[in-house]
C-alpha cells in the first residue's frame, strides 16, 4: 500500500493488478506438502522461530475448513491472517518499494503490507475450493485515511453485492456498506473489472508480468505445485 493514493499513475497500480491476474496457483485443490514446504523455507530463509507457528496454524486451519460452508471460510481466513500479521511497509519490512510476499514469506515475517493479505487470502480460499470467479483482488481508496488500499472481494453470485476481506477490520461487510472505500478497479484470474454506474464492466484478459512470475517462482522453491494458464 503506497504512503499517498495517485491515480495520476495509473500504469504503475495496472501492471500490479496484472501481476496476480493471468496465473493460477497448480494444484490449489490437493493437498500441499507443509512438511517439504517449511523445509524448503527454512533452506531459502533460514530459521523460522515464531513463523514455523504460524505456517503450522495455517496447514492446521485449511485441513480443517475444507468441509464448512463457504461463508465460514471467508470468515476464518480473514480472521487467521488479520490476527498473525501485523501491517509493515515494504521498504520497513523489505527494504524496497515494493514487495510482493508469498503466503509463506508473509507468515515467516508475522507482517506485511495490504497486497499480501489480499493474497494470502485469496489462495487460501482457492485452495480450499472456492471457485476464482467469486473472488477478486479489489484496488481501492481507503478514503479515511487517503491512500491507495487492497481488499479481497467475494461475489457469491456474479450480479451479487460483493463481500469485503480487509486488513483494516475483522468484519466481513457486504461493500454498500463500506463507504470509506472506493473501487478503483478488480481482478482474477480470468481478468480485469473497472467500476461503473451499471456494476462492475469486464475490460480485458489478463497478463502475465515479470514481478508475478518471480512470486510464482519463489512459491515453487518453496515447495507448492505451480503451474500456468495460457
Amino acid at each position: 500500500m503506497q504512503a499517498r493514493f495517485a491515480l495520476p499513475r495509473p500504469l504503475r497500480w495496472l501492471c500490479s493488478a496484472l501481476l496476480i491476474a493471468g496465473v493460477l496457483l497448480g494444484g490449489l485443490h490437493a493437498d500441499w506438502d507443509f512438511s517439504l514446504i517449511s523445509r524448503r523455507a527454512e533452506t531459502l530463509y533460514g530459521p523460522l522461530g515464531e513463523g514455523k507457528q504460524r505456517i503450522d496454524a495455517w496447514q492446521h486451519l485449511l485441513a480443517a475448513q475444507k468441509q464448512t460452508p463457504e461463508l465460514e471460510q471467508l470468515n476464518v481466513v480473514n480472521l487467521f491472517f488479520n490476527k498473525q500479521m501485523h501491517y509493515v511497509e515494504d521498504i520497513d519490512l523489505w527494504h524496497v518499494e515494493d514487495y510482493w510476499a508469498t503466503p509463506i514469506e508473509a507468515l515467516w515475517k508475522g507482517a506485511g503490507d495490504c497486497e499480501d493479505y489480499a493474497i494470502a487470502k485469496y489462495f487460501s480460499l482457492r485452495h480450499l475450493g472456492v471457485s476464482s470467479d467469486k473472488l477478486r483482488i479489489t484496488y481501492v481508496k481507503a478514503l479515511r485515511q487517503n491512500r491507495a488500499h487492497m481488499v479481497l472481494t467475494y461475489y457469491s453470485s456474479p450480479d451479487a453485492m460483493p463481500l469485503v476481506l480487509d486488513s483494516l477490520m475483522d468484519a466481513i461487510q457486504p461493500a454498500s456498506q463500506r463507504t470509506d472505500l472506493l473501487p478503483v478497479y478488480s481482478f482474477n484470474a480470468e481478468g480485469l473489472w473497472l467500476p461503473g454506474a451499471k456494476g462492475n464492466k469486464k475490460v480485458g484478459d489478463t497478463k502475465r508480468l515479470s514481478r508475478w512470475q518471480d512470486v510464482l517462482k519463489k512459491m515453487q522453491a518453496e515447495g507448492f505445485p505451480v503451474e500456468t494458464t495460457h
